[in-house]
């Protein structure tokens, strides 16, 4: 079902517009080096095959997992031949992200001699996985995934065209296009498969709601551990927690536990959320989630995502307050700016020449006054005035700044702006 026109090519239209750079190489016939970008199914490989039919290019397909140094050079020669012949000659790497720094070099020469086309497929952030003077020397195309009507287009034509279901009469009610739709999630590749596994379930006949749902079972759920997708779904694991959406956290957990992620990689990251996010609001989040930390590590999987489950939905729930976080980046640009002289009445004195010398003189130890405090000046006397801790208004956080509120009145009123 790959497209053999561009007219026939569905989605990425941001870059298939007139005054696009897709659509210029398509006009003019002339190809140049790129880095296709983009998930699974986007259409970054047909794109390249329907580049070197346009342009009549010399092509040559390659994948970065089994080929090496010693094929590219073979195109590389072979494009310093056609070169002279006044012919282009398109090298195509997919998952070019596999090719390590040695590798990616290999193409460097040859794509700025213009003795090759370059075009690279990967599913990776190119700012991670591609070496600097390659992506100088090529333009990186970001492909998205394909929208619901760009997939019902590839979904209808493959009916239609595909002579094995039209032999079949298949056919896919409303409600099973819808789902199929749904499940292929922007990948037309994964759309395909999962029709074509609902075709071999049916046998003959309209395909309903349920057979698609049965021959979707065993797809696998797009997910790289150490790409974007890791990234962004614990990315957005970690902002539904801060926002207080125990659902969306939960759905994004049931995402990574699909997928295969480290269960205890997210559990580390909730306790991080729970003084990062939760900090003093309050307190017993913390003793939550590394108690929950330590149950994943010994029970493991799957009864662990037990564990996980109760942690997200703990934490997600809680009161926020990022005053204690904040505290600490506030406190560490002035400590790393300008480092302050401690008070010798601080300092500790252990050497009788050190209490010659002042230290710890004048201390005032609070345990001995009434409430177990005293109005002592505690941070050097050129940033005295400054807070660093500005508690909220959220759980405890609000019984510790009515607390710090009367035993530092001209602070923390002056930092009330009363």
């Amino acid at each position: 079902m790959r497209p053999k026109t561009i007219e026939e090519f569905v989605g990425q239209k941001h870059l298939l517009s007139k005054g696009k750079l897709l659509y210029s190489i398509f006009e003019q016939k002339k190809a140049l080096s790129l880095i296709l970008w983009g998930d699974p199914g986007t259409g970054k490989t047909t794109l390249a095959h329907l580049i070197a039919s346009a342009c009549n290019m010399d092509s040559y397909f390659i994948s970065a997992i089994s080929a090496g140094v010693a094929d590219v050079r073979k195109v590389i020669d072979k494009g310093k031949a056609n070169r002279t012949a006044g012919v282009q000659t398109l090298l195509f790497i997919d998952e070019i992200h596999r090719f390590n720094k040695a590798q990616q070099d290999a193409v460097l020469g040859a794509v700025e001699n213009g003795d090759i086309v370059l075009i690279g497929a990967t599913t990776e952030n190119p700012s991670f996985s591609i070496i600097a003077p390659l992506l100088s020397r090529t333009r990186v195309l970001r492909l998205y995934p394909l929208q619901e009507d760009d997939l019902r287009a590839i979904v209808t034509a493959a009916i239609a065209n595909d002579q094995e279901l039209s032999h079949k009469n298949i056919t896919l009610d409303e409600a099973a296009l819808d789902a199929l739709v749904q499940l292929a999630m922007g990948d037309a590749r994964r759309a395909l498969n999962i029709l074509e596994a609902a075709a071999f379930l049916k046998g003959q006949g309209t395909i309903d709601k349920d057979t698609v749902f049965e021959a979707y079972k065993e797809q696998s759920i797009a997910y790289d551990r150490a790409g974007d997708k890791h990234y962004d779904t614990i990315s957005a694991f970690i902002k539904s927690l801060r926002g207080s959406d125990p659902n969306a956290a939960v759905y994004y957990l049931a995402r990574m536990l699909v997928a295969g992620e480290d269960p205890e990689f997210i559990a580390r990251r909730m306790v991080i959320f729970a003084s990062e996010d939760v900090g003093n609001a309050y307190p017993l989040a913390l003793t939550v989630a590394t108690s929950g930390m330590l149950a994943v590590k010994n029970v493991g999987l799957p009864e662990c995502e037990i564990i996980l489950a109760h942690m997200a939905t703990f934490l997600a729930s809680c009161p926020k307050s990022n005053a204690s976080y904040m505290a600490l980046v506030n406190a560490k640009e002035i400590a790393s700016s300008d480092v302050h002289e401690i008070p010798l009445y601080l300092r500790n004195a252990p050497t009788q020449l050190m209490k010659q010398l002042g230290y710890a003189k004048g201390y005032k130890y609070p345990h001995d006054y009434p409430g177990h405090f005293v109005d002592e000046e505690y941070l050097p006397k050129e940033i005295k005035d400054l807070i660093f801790y500005a508690p909220s208004e959220e759980g405890n956080e609000k019984n510790i700044k009515e607390r710090l509120t009367r035993l530092w009145p001209k602070k923390y009123k002056k930092e009330k702006g009363e």
